[in-house]
């Protein structure tokens, strides 16, 4: 399973339900005592249930390191064997999970064990994230480097609507609403904004998938073309930075999917 560090959680979970819980709404977290949020992380999705759910709600993520950022309950474990008995709560939920998961049918049927209600995922479509920029190389390359990513990572990291995967671990009433999750970048840039541009324009960020990308069917000379048009795109990025002309707006879009047990 990937790793993800507090930082990356923390910058790309921000903001996410600020706007409308409306695709949350199948989960009826005001009738729910207690509920279950699986790969917590830092805990974004946590503070969400809390707010909306009468009851204790539950952190549980595998990396403790994670877990020390969140506050109030929350349990160190395994998202594929929980460690809690049969029927515990009332709700389980995960975000982002199953998309980096082998057998999410397997870990959906876990969840199905420990809750009495309900169980959702909410889980990107990372193939069809959208991107706007100001530097026009941007939006192509970002693209054709998620595709050659796709191609070669190991999960189904486009899962999105996770209805057959429910369907498959025996939850019924399935439903799916898509919540789509928007990020920008405009002046004043800050640090993670800064940083992020200069990821672009060494290259480094790309060079941290190569190996993912290469499992694919790239071979090392398209890479190393494709690194080469990324830091020149970067370059850009950090020139139109400068003049304060540089925006960008990214769309990644989530399914909600909810069955009862």
């Amino acid at each position: 399973m990937r790793e993800f560090s507090a930082e990356y959680l923390q910058t790309t979970r921000e903001g996410m339900w600020e706007e409308s819980r409306e695709a949350l709404s199948p989960l009826d977290l005001e009738s729910c005592a207690r509920v279950l949020d699986v790969g917590a992380g830092t805990g974004a999705l946590t503070r969400v249930l809390r707010e909306e759910t009468p009851g204790e709600v539950v952190a549980l993520d595998a990396d403790q390191r994670l877990l020390a950022t969140v506050t109030g309950l929350r349990v160190q474990g395994d998202a594929t064997r929980l460690p809690f008995d049969d029927d515990s709560f009332d709700a389980v939920v995960c975000q982002a999970l199953l998309v980096n998961l082998p057998d999410p049918v397997a870990t959906v049927r876990e969840f199905a064990r420990v809750s009495r209600g309900r169980v959702a995922a909410i889980e990107p479509d990372n193939s069809a994230v959208r991107i706007d920029s100001t530097v026009e190389a941007e939006a192509p390359l970002a693209r054709r480097a998620r595709a050659l990513y796709l191609q070669g990572v190991e999960t189904d990291a486009s899962l999105g609507a996770a209805r057959t995967v429910f369907a498959d671990a025996g939850l019924s009433d399935v439903e799916v609403r898509r919540y789509d999750h928007e990020r920008t970048i405009e002046p004043p840039y800050d640090e993670y904004a800064l940083r992020a541009a200069q990821r672009k324009a060494s290259g480094e960020g790309l060079t941290e998938d190569r190996e993912t990308v290469l499992s694919g069917e790239t071979t090392a000379e398209e890479f190393d073309a494709l690194r080469q048009e990324w830091r020149a795109m970067g370059r850009t990025v950090i020139e139109q930075m400068q003049e304060t002309a540089y925006r960008q707006r990214e769309v990644v879009p989530f399914f909600v999917t909810v069955g009862s047990v």
